[in-house]
């Protein structure tokens, strides 16, 4: 997901963005523990989504 692409949302779809990918990135660490995750470079792809999205958000907030 780029930036630019998160300009075009508002504040509260970013905001619902932001809680859907969180919860991805809880489940794919809970699979990480269990031991059923097959693609472990899944995880910091989809912290660096969730860095974008805050500052997308924060730069409309401002």
């Amino acid at each position: 997901m780029k930036a630019k692409e998160l300009q075009g949302f508002s504040a509260e779809e970013l905001e619902a963005k932001s809680l859907e990918l969180s919860q991805e990135l809880f489940n794919l660490k809970f699979q990480l523990h269990t031991g059923h995750l097959e693609n472990t470079a899944k995880i910091p792809q989809l912290r660096k989504d969730i860095a974008r999205v805050k500052t997308v958000l924060q730069q409309k907030l401002a």
